[in-house]
């Protein structure tokens, strides 16, 4: 039991931790995306990654922020929701008169009040730093929350 939890633990650390996995340029950002939703995978969370444009060139600078934003999502969904199944979308996107990337996370756990969570001194810091990193990136971030769940939309210019 004590081998088992230990292993959780590192699991759920690794994804709370590891900035830039080393195998990120094998893996791409799609995969490490998926290895990142191992321990919700672990604990009997359904997840579903859905890349339609599988393959597509992202640069450096924007699959590492969609990487970073992805951990942080499937680490508060692991931590606060309770979900039962979780859906991560990446994908190209019109963005504006351009085109864009986006990084789409759904799941069905319980939800939260959007303002309550991000305004407080010692809560949110999270998404308010990931809507800060992507707002630099030229990106929008939007949240929508409720008792049955939450989606959050990240999408990044490409061009």
């Amino acid at each position: 039991m004590k081998s088992l939890l230990s292993d959780e633990v590192v699991a759920v650390r690794g994804v709370l931790t590891d900035t830039h996995p080393v195998d990120f340029h094998v893996l791409g950002v799609a995969g490490a995306i998926d290895r990142l939703a191992h321990p919700l995978r672990e604990r009997g969370t359904v997840v579903h990654l859905e890349t339609p444009h599988h393959g597509m060139e992202v640069d450096r600078q924007s699959a590492t922020l969609l990487y970073r934003a992805a951990q942080e999502l499937l680490s508060n969904i692991y931590k606060f929701a309770q979900a039962s199944a979780v859906t991560v979308r990446l994908g190209c996107v019109a963005h504006g008169i351009s085109h864009g990337i986006q990084l789409k996370v759904t799941d069905d756990g319980g939800g939260f009040d959007i303002p309550d969570a991000t305004a407080g001194r010692h809560t949110g810091m999270g998404l308010r730093l990931m809507r800060l990193a992507v707002g630099s990136a030229g990106g929008e971030m939007t949240i929508h929350s409720a008792a049955a769940g939450t989606c959050v939309t990240i999408t990044l210019p490409l061009d």
